[in-house]
């Protein structure tokens, strides 16, 4: 797939970065995931999965910050992930991401690494 980024209108808050790599999707988000740019994450996930990629890497090494509506985005990937055989991977995360997988109990029903190396080595 070709790489692609994915503007946002809000000031650019958010890119996304889709591409291939082995048997794995990866997406990589950039900036601040939250209610105004949660559809520029959600978009590349559905279209990975539609496409039948279904081992899905998110690299979370530039990402910002992320509220419950990103959580839910990620969430919602990784049931639809699971449904078609795969999973959703996080990578890399920033303390300040992690900790809200970690208040909200995320961090459990995820695959995480602390790289996108090891994401995609698993």
């Amino acid at each position: 797939m070709d790489r692609q980024t994915v503007g946002s209108a809000n000031r650019g808050r958010l890119r996304v970065e889709v591409r291939t790599e082995g048997r794995s999707e990866v997406v990589t988000a950039a900036g601040e995931l939250d209610h105004h740019t949660a559809d520029l994450l959600r978009a590349p996930l559905d279209d990975a999965l539609e496409q039948g990629r279904s081992r899905l890497v998110v690299d979370c090494s530039q990402l910002e910050f992320c509220d419950s509506t990103g959580l839910n985005v990620l969430l919602g990937a990784r049931l639809k992930a699971d449904a078609a055989g795969g999973g959703v991977h996080l990578a890399g995360m920033l303390p300040v991401v992690a900790r809200v997988f970690e208040i909200t109990g995320a961090d459990a029903v995820f695959t995480l690494h602390d790289s996108l190396e090891d994401a995609l080595a698993d």
